[in-house]
């Protein structure tokens, strides 16, 4: 039977065979949560305000951009010439560049802290996104794009991992949720945009790129005012001491068991979410292919909608993944959306859409809202730049052909057909992959403890 309530594993992996060298064991090893004092009512400090706002708006910033392209990729291949399944490879290359940005700027953020690599990050993605508006055409904007993966495969990674390292352990579920939930927030942020600017002032898709300097201006100065992470100091003077390198924490069995499960299971999340929202938009909006046939304006409204029932989702399940266990919460999440997907996918009113959407992305980002705290918490000190980043962001590279996949599917079958044997497997696929991993909930970050790792069975 898997038991998923109060469990606890350190992030070096499973069981104390072989025993790791006492460097590495160093590394990997934290105390027992229930050991420590209660930091659950601790008010933020400044600095962890900061960074925490930092990894929130630069999240946000990321998915706002992203967005931007699924909401008017229709309005874009019609001013380029190219056709709906060729341009849906714009979000394609996007997603298959993330796990270069994550490595990349993850082994920096190892080896040379978070703050400077955040900042060079933010500096590029923001340069990168604005000249999207200008591109003149497919061809460049699919480059501008590709590079923009890069920027994008490493925010994610370094904001969530310093974020995670200075909230009180006890809060992390909580403001797991609500970091997370930046992607709805960016999502929400462009579906609005693209009502003002496309529907409402009739303005060109150039104008959305141009927009999404702004939050990226704030993200940076907000970055500006951020403190190095204690831990990655802790770690860093734990590494010199010990001689222990990169290499061989990341080389360690028990590390490449868990990092070969965690892109398994980031692969099916990265599924889950963009089945569910990427080609939604175009369906609602789809007069053909048994799309729902309605306008830019409802469509986008609708956007609206269940963007703010992600954001509720990711909130309230983030938290109660402090009680019920991260395993289960995700687990609940993924296997109470099924009953969900008729409602969401073959609905034929705007108002059944609408409420089915809702209600998909609650489940489906109060799933997500668990992430950044469960990837951190399974990520050894030594490489929590590089592991949850990489680990997230490989999953994105596997799950990128989904978009390409749903629109072919629906050219031949129809939107919903399409939206309904890419949705069904895939929450099953994560709600079993969940329950067969472990999770370190509470973990202590840059505790070191001595040489064995002490592992168990969530429970």
């Amino acid at each position: 039977m898997v038991r998923c309530l109060s469990g606890e594993t350190s992030p070096g992996g499973v069981a104390s065979r072989p025993h790791p060298s006492p460097g590495i064991a160093r590394l990997l090893v934290t105390e027992n949560p229930h050991n420590l004092a209660d930091d659950s009512r601790q008010p933020l400090t400044p600095d962890q305000r900061n960074s925490f706002l930092a990894a929130l708006l630069g999240w946000t910033m990321d998915a706002f951009d992203y967005f931007i392209v699924v909401l008017v990729y229709a309005d874009i291949a019609r001013d380029f010439g190219v056709s709906l399944t060729r341009m849906a490879f714009l979000t394609t290359v996007t997603l298959l560049m993330r796990p270069v940005g994550a490595v990349i700027f993850g082994v920096w953020a190892d080896r040379a802290g978070r703050r400077l690599p955040l900042l060079v990050d933010v500096c590029f993605y923001s340069v990168v996104g604005f000249l999207c508006a200008f591109a003149p055409n497919f061809t460049v904007l699919l480059v501008l794009r590709l590079l923009y993966g890069i920027g994008m495969g490493g925010e994610w990674g370094l904001g969530a991992a310093l974020a995670m390292e200075k909230i009180p352990r006890r809060r992390r579920g909580f403001f797991s949720g609500v970091l997370q939930q930046g992607y709805a927030m960016g999502y929400l942020l462009a579906s609005l945009a693209s009502l003002l600017l496309i529907s409402g002032l009739g303005l060109s898709w150039r104008w959305l790129f141009g927009l999404s300097i702004l939050p990226a201006l704030i993200s940076l100065f907000i970055r500006t005012r951020v403190e190095e992470s204690e831990v990655w100091r802790a770690t860093s003077r734990t590494m010199r001491s010990t001689h222990t390198s990169f290499r061989d924490v990341l080389l360690n069995p028990a590390v490449v068991r868990r990092f070969v499960y965690l892109i398994l299971l980031m692969t099916a999340f990265n599924w889950m979410s963009h089945g569910t929202q990427d080609l939604y938009p175009t369906f609602l909006k789809a007069a053909d292919h048994d799309g729902a046939g309605l306008s830019a304006a409802a469509a986008s409204w609708i956007a609206v909608v269940y963007n703010i029932g992600a954001m509720i989702g990711g909130v309230v399940f983030g938290s109660l993944s402090e009680r019920f266990g991260r395993r289960c919460t995700i687990a609940f999440c993924a296997l109470l959306a099924l009953p969900i997907v008729p409602l969401f996918a073959l609905s034929r009113s705007a108002g059944m859409l609408c409420l089915g959407s809702f209600l998909m992305q609650v489940c489906v980002q109060g799933a997500w809202g668990v992430i950044p705290a469960h990837l951190t918490e399974m990520s050894p000190d030594a490489i929590r730049g590089f592991y949850p980043g990489v680990t997230y962001q490989l999953g994105n590279c596997l799950a990128a052909f989904n978009l390409p996949i749903q629109q072919a599917l629906a050219e031949t079958h129809g939107y919903r057909f399409a939206l309904v044997v890419t949705v069904v497997p895939v929450l099953l696929a994560v709600a079993v992959l969940t329950l067969l991993g472990k999770e370190a909930k509470g973990i202590e970050f840059g505790h070191i403890l001595g040489a064995t790792p002490a592992t168990r069975n969530p429970g």
